[in-house]
């Protein structure tokens, strides 16, 4: 064991480095960082410019836009709004599209070239901002400052992002502009920030930071006023705890810590070493292999540190089995940005779809002027939108963010002369990415793998008779043929019917089906189930089933390991009742508690169902597939959710968790003077004996830094189908709570010990530094 010297603990705290916060702050770090005193395009962005805010065809108004000091922050305003202004921060864009890649911007192609548009993409479900420069040449300098700043964002360590977010909240505090913070500010602030601090104690740490007695705080001074707000006792209690001599971690006690508490058995000398090396502050306790407290809530605070283990980040799963044994991020009516009955359609659904990592989205085909197929919810109020623009899109972006197959669910309501025209667009614009035959060598009695159909976009849709007609053992001398109802896809709902029997109109028997459309389905057949025993007997591995949530969960109840076995042979689809109309989602969790791959969730609408379906598909590198368990993936198993404990292999686990304390929550409610009261519910989505929600106390007029030490507990009974989902709300005695952040993980991706969750927003976007802080210990029963 490592002791130090009082000389050592001195020339520490006289190091600099040692203290990760106490050293000269820059309000504008972010500035000094990309240098731009040698970047024109920044330097430009600075002075400012006026552009065209375009919204539609016909709306099209003069703002001038201008980066503010910080770098951080874009700043606009028309010429006629007096003091009024807008702004919007770098860290919400989420990309920068050069041209004409919106529809608003292509409605508006004939008048303004495509080298003086562009479009900034934000985060979460936030709209566009498609703008047109003055020139090409200034397009081109806030394309290009634009997305150096966004690479600066991303780039940024932990230390980088928190200067950030103390230099925002001292702008916001900062009421005169004149850099410095009065008392009367430091109140306004405190309020700000979600803590209600008695004045006088307030007044008291104002004063000790207060370092040279002007009455108003300014640089290193706020920054040594802020750690004072954040004094982390939780933590320090943790680091005395391991410290031989309570002021630093040997590399021995951060082993000890890493193997007793994380229970991180493989390397911890290693992993020790790494940990000092990446996240000490001090260059004197690097040269000694020490952690000082502030190198420690430095690593707690880090990817390393969270409750999500980084290992399980990256594509760590086996691939290369058939595509019926991995669950797949799917989208239901991809083309609707809002409700299913008067929603806008729009290409920017499946563009947004798709950079979330989804893999199966969900095309309504229809007749359209000009032989041109469009897609739009049929028989509703919805906005129409072309069928190849759509196709476009796909062919554009399936593969910006996973390598791996996407599916195109087509809903084929179109004439056979249209039909045509829809399989020459897919032939045309997709070219070599659309799959049209059987993969060579590969067996034809099961289907390939993700590995195998990689860049490759799959067709799901009706076919003329079976995969033989894509390798031409059988001989098809019609241009069409006809597909019975024994053929028919399950998208017509029992809702949609309903509502085609009451508008008069009947479903057809039969539908002529194109041989061209019918050639570009290979792998995805839609057929039309029986049950699960006529599947077993007759149905081909390359038959796609679709149902909607309530048939599904009916079959579920009734026929829960059959379910299971059949969806270990081929893939099944389950959608949303007709009857969600508003666009809302069912609980996907437990469609995958029966195996079916292609859940089809509402991507535009927040909610449970979408963390649920973002924390299930975070892991195995967002790539849109996630291996089913090996328990699911046997043609005979004897799985069934509803009884888990008559499964062969069963060994329910122990979840204990502890939640300690949260940082820096989110303000929710914009009423002036209002604080959060903040409880955490931590809820179990899994097989039915294992959904569970357990809650803490609340804590009265505290977002900033509340304390709990709460204790919860569950028995999960299939632990490699459960998702833990964190929920902080703000408790409301006389109302429902507002949601403040959650955040959703699965089971077999959690790390023990002591972590940090990074709580997300409604969107599912981060919101830093907002965090609980937990004790996590997972142990058989």
């Amino acid at each position: 064991m490592i002791h130090l010297s009082s000389a050592v603990h001195e020339h520490l705290r006289e190091d600099p480095a040692a203290d990760g916060f106490v050293r000269k702050q820059r309000m504008a770090s972010t500035r000094s960082t990309l240098r731009i005193e040698g970047d024109d395009n920044l330097q430009s962005m600075l002075v400012g410019a006026m552009m065209r805010k375009i919204k539609s065809r016909t709306w099209k108004k003069q703002r001038y836009f201008r980066l503010q000091d910080d770098c951080m922050t874009i700043w606009y305003k028309s010429k006629k709004a007096g003091n009024a202004h807008s702004t919007f921060s770098v860290s919400e864009v989420e990309a920068v599209r050069e041209g004409h890649q919106s529809e608003v911007l292509l409605s508006i192609a004939d008048e303004f070239p495509a080298n003086r548009c562009f479009t900034l993409v934000f985060r979460g479900r936030k709209g566009n901002l498609d703008l047109v420069a003055e020139s090409a040449e200034e397009a081109q300098t806030w394309v290009k400052g634009i997305r150096k700043l966004i690479e600066n964002v991303e780039n940024m360590g932990e230390r980088e992002k928190l200067d950030q977010w103390i230099s925002d909240w001292f702008k916001k505090a900062d009421k005169d502009r004149d850099g410095r913070m009065n008392f009367k500010e430091v109140r306004d602030l405190l309020k700000m920030m979600n803590i209600d601090m008695n004045e006088d104690h307030a007044l008291r740490l104002f004063t000790l930071a207060d370092k040279s007695c002007t009455g108003s705080l300014e640089d290193d001074e706020f920054v040594l006023f802020y750690k004072m707000l954040t004094q982390r006792e939780d933590v320090l209690a943790v680091f005395q705890e391991f410290s031989s001599d309570g002021q630093t971690l040997s590399q021995r006690d951060l082993e000890d810590f890493l193997r007793e508490e994380q229970l991180e058995g493989d390397n911890v000398q290693q992993h020790a070493m790494h940990l000092i090396e990446q996240y000490e502050p001090s260059e004197t306790a690097k040269m000694l292999n020490i952690m000082t407290f502030d190198g420690f809530l430095m690593y707690l605070g880090s990817t390393e540190g969270s409750i999500f283990n980084p290992q399980q980040r990256g594509i760590y799963q086996n691939m290369a089995l058939p595509l019926c044994h991995y669950f797949i991020s799917s989208s239901h009516n991809t083309y609707l940005m809002e409700d299913q009955l008067r929603g806008q359609s729009s290409v920017e659904g499946y563009i947004r779809a798709l950079n979330r990592g989804c893999r199966c989205v969900e095309v309504d085909c229809w007749d359209g002027a000009n032989g041109e197929p469009i897609v739009y919810h049929g028989h509703t109020f919805t906005s129409k939108i072309l069928f190849k623009d759509v196709v476009t899109a796909v062919g554009n972006y399936a593969f910006k963010v996973s390598e791996y197959p996407v599916i195109l669910s087509i809903e084929n309501h179109c004439s056979v002369e249209q039909q045509r025209v829809m399989a020459q667009h897919l032939c045309h614009i997709l070219g070599e990415k659309l799959l049209k035959k059987p993969l060579d060598g590969h067996a034809s009695n099961s289907l390939p793998s993700p590995e195998d159909l990689k860049g490759k976009i799959l067709v799901k849709a009706k076919k003329i008779g079976g995969l033989e007609e894509n390798i031409g053992t059988l001989v098809e001398d019609s241009l069409s043929g006809e597909v019975t109802d024994e053929d028919d896809m399950a998208e017509m709902e029992e809702e949609n019917m309903h509502r085609d029997s009451v508008r008069g109109r009947t479903k057809k028997s039969k539908q002529d089906l194109s041989k061209e459309l019918s050639d570009c389905v290979v792998y995805c057949k839609s057929f039309h189930f029986r049950s699960f025993r006529h599947s077993q007997l007759h149905s081909k591995f390359y038959e796609v089933a679709s149902f909607t949530e309530s048939k599904a969960r009916k079959y579920l109840k009734e026929s829960g390991a059959e379910f299971v076995q059949h969806n270990s042979r081929q893939l099944t689809r389950v959608y949303p009742t007709g009857f969600r109309t508003d666009s809302s989602n069912f609980n996907p969790q437990e469609m995958w508690n029966a195996g079916c791959q292609i859940v089809a969730l509402n991507f535009q609408t927040a909610g449970e169902g979408m963390d649920l379906n973002d924390g299930l598909f975070s892991q195995n590198g967002c790539c849109g597939y996630v291996l089913k368990p090996s328990f699911m993936q046997q043609t005979k198993s004897g799985f069934d959710p509803e009884s888990p404990q008559k499964q062969e292999d069963y060994q329910p686990v122990i979840l204990n968790i502890q939640v300690i304390s949260g940082q820096q929550l989110p303000k929710v409610n914009i009423k002036e003077g209002s604080i959060v009261d903040p409880l955490v519910r931590v809820e179990i989505h899994g097989v039915p004996l294992d959904q569970a929600k357990q809650e803490t106390r609340y804590i009265e007029n505290n977002g900033f830094n509340p304390v709990w030490h709460d204790y919860l507990r569950f028995t999960i009974h299939t632990p490699e189908l459960a998702l833990v989902r964190f929920v902080v709300e703000d408790y409301d005695k006389t109302s429902k709570n507002d949601f403040v952040g959650q955040y959703t993980v699965p089971l077999t991706c959690m790390q023990q010990g002591y972590r940090h969750i990074h709580l997300l927003s409604r969107d599912g976007t981060s919101i830093p530094p907002s965090s609980l802080f937990v004790h996590v210990r997972i142990t058989e029963l």
